[in-house]
């Protein structure tokens, strides 16, 4: 996501790197470059131009402070108008209403209905909602069956009417249902339309005056680029939506679309897909995307799903574990599955500053398949005690995991080093072990 644009951006930075001060023709020379890898990313050619010439303005004549440079405040104005420009603060859905209604419109093939369960899904876990998801796409057979198995997966119920193709029926009888039912938020998926198909605009237009939503979603594909742009404000136009959500950001995506939609339609972008996942949906923050394009990293979203993933209880049954050196492979495990459910390791290592340059290709998702085959293969008296490893326990290891004996070792010691780790952490040994790491930075 976003990788060729960061790269450019940062391309762009390094005109001023070794300047003592900014001026007219470096700040110029900079803003070109700029300008460049917005429209490489797909940004159109007015709001590519209308930002940096904002940029331009806000740098020409800064003071430079002696602890920041050129090239470090040209980063901070990119910044802060990259995140103007996707909308500043992040916008909260609104699910207040008794049911709340929540209305999903959007393009064939945008991930609507995908979408409408992942939502389902994040409502239910991270709102405590009681949801209803209903099924009015009545064009498309498979789209019900979809839904239906989706609901299943995230364990939510699907509001479907065999035979009924009035859509605006099914979502009406749906409300009533969830009302009786004590479901606090129902989530309608549409049929997709095309924004030239009257018959289908009017439909969906019939949908929204009937139930009334107090949110209404526009789903549409972030790999379309700039016809997603031209979609949206054609959809706006008509619906006078209330939120955008981008899909398949995860995939080969200049990014264009997350950067101008808000400034196209004036409508915020409220959440991003990142994957298949039931739970591969994240609230769209402006800053922290702005933190992401400019190879800054996400630390704060990183934490947080950390937070959600890892439990108190048993970070205090760890806590102590470790104090007594008692940290086995079975804990070992335990971690490295929490850390999996946290999302594919790719967007995980674009949250953390600086590892935007490593290729995709060098971060592999299937990273932790060869140590939990070995693992896997240990006898419970090796996973629980480390000590009794040796030679020909080792040599079974390989043989039923299907690995070498190298890699076996070299499991053994990551384990060992990632057991002294989070022993120094827990027993206040922080600063002895950051002492530890620029000793060993500074040896490399």
């Amino acid at each position: 996501m976003f990788e060729g644009l960061t790269e450019k951006l940062e391309r762009s930075f390094k005109v001023l790197k070794g300047q003592g001060y900014i001026t007219e023709i470096n700040v110029a020379e900079t803003v070109k470059e700029v300008r460049k890898a917005l429209l490489d990313a797909d940004v159109s050619y007015k709001i590519a131009k209308d930002v940096t010439n904002d940029i331009k303005e806000k740098a020409i004549g800064q003071k430079i402070l002696t602890a920041v440079s050129p090239s470090q405040l040209m980063v901070k104005i990119v910044h802060d108008e990259l995140a103007e420009l996707m909308g500043g603060e992040h916008s909260e859905i609104n699910i207040k209403g008794n049911p709340a209604v929540v209305l999903i419109a959007g393009l064939q093939g945008s991930g609507k209905t995908t979408f409408s369960a992942k939502l389902a899904n994040f409502l239910k876990t991270k709102k405590g909602k009681n949801v209803l998801l209903v099924a009015g796409d009545v064009y498309r057979p498979a789209a019900i069956d979809q839904l239906k198995v989706l609901g299943e997966q995230v364990g939510v119920e699907v509001y479907t009417e065999e035979g009924n193709k009035n859509p605006v029926q099914i979502a009406q009888h749906a409300i009533e249902h969830a009302k009786a039912q004590n479901k606090n938020v129902v989530i309608i998926d549409t049929a997709g339309r095309l924004a030239v198909d009257e018959e289908m605009m009017n439909e969906i237009a019939k949908i929204k005056e009937t139930v009334k939503p107090q949110e209404t979603l526009f789903v549409v594909d972030a790999m379309t680029g700039q016809d997603a742009v031209n979609t949206a404000k054609a959809f706006n136009d008509r619906l006078d939506f209330d939120g955008v959500v981008l899909t398949k950001l995860d995939g080969d995506t200049r990014g264009g679309a997350a950067l101008t939609i808000r400034t196209v339609v004036e409508k915020p972008i409220k959440f991003v897909g990142l994957g298949e996942k039931m739970d591969a949906l994240d609230i769209f923050y402006p800053k922290r995307m702005a933190d992401r394009i400019l190879g800054m990293g996400d630390i704060v979203s990183l934490v947080e799903k950390a937070q959600e993933q890892f439990d108190a209880e048993e970070a205090a049954k760890l806590k102590k574990k470790l104090a007594k050196n008692e940290f086995n492979y079975n804990d070992f495990l335990k971690q490295i599955q929490q850390i999996k459910k946290m999302g594919s390791i790719k967007d995980l290592a674009s949250m953390i500053p600086g590892m935007n340059k490593i290729k995709d290709e060098d971060i592999d998702d299937d990273a932790f398949k060869s140590i939990e085959a070995i693992i896997g293969s240990m006898t419970p008296e090796e996973r629980e005690n480390p000590k009794i490893m040796n030679g020909s326990r080792k040599r079974r290891i390989a043989m039923g995991s299907g690995n070498s004996i190298e890699e076996v070792n070299r499991l053994i010691k990551q384990f060992d080093e990632t057991s002294k780790m989070m022993r120094m952490v827990s027993t206040g040994g922080a600063k002895k072990m950051m002492q530890m790491m620029q000793q060993a930075k500074r040896r490399r």
